[in-house]
């Protein structure tokens, strides 16, 4: 039987070896806020996103990259949450966003364009840009994003 201390000791470890992986992954900053992302850069990923995905720790979120810069559209078909849906240039700026986007469980599910070019697209839980703050225009930082220079 291991005593009460050993398993403070246990604990205190899991925890660090927990945090230290999590901060080695790669991660969005949007107005002070970091978020721990799921990388989206190919074909058959960007298409799932966060599909079926019934619920997200505020802290975390999914970044869709591309290769160019150009307009883009996402779209909520068996999405069960609600997003933030941020649209980043290329110079990792907010260039547009649709906020509070509904989930869409139906087979019609509308699209949400850019209507300006951009290489990215951050989606985190609704609500998250209106609770930080953040405007349009707003700088975006990127960490430990593999093909992704920092900064």
């Amino acid at each position: 039987m291991i005593d009460r201390g050993a398993r403070l000791l246990i604990a205190v470890v899991v925890l660090l070896l927990t945090a230290s992986c999590q901060a080695d992954g790669p991660w969005v900053e949007v107005a002070g806020m970091r978020y721990q992302v799921e990388i989206a850069a190919d074909d058959a990923t960007r298409a799932r996103g966060l599909m079926f995905v019934d619920s997200m720790p505020d802290e975390e979120g999914m970044l869709f990259i591309w290769r160019t810069s150009e307009p883009r559209s996402m779209w909520m078909r068996n999405t069960r949450i609600p997003l933030d849906i941020l649209f980043i240039g290329a110079d990792r700026t907010i260039v547009a966003w649709s906020l509070d986007t509904p989930p869409c469980r139906t087979r019609r599910c509308p699209s949400y364009p850019s209507g300006v070019p951009a290489k990215y697209v951050l989606e985190v839980n609704a609500g998250q840009m209106e609770a930080l703050g953040a405007e349009i225009g707003d700088p975006v930082v990127f960490g430990n994003i593999a093909g992704e220079a920092g900064g």
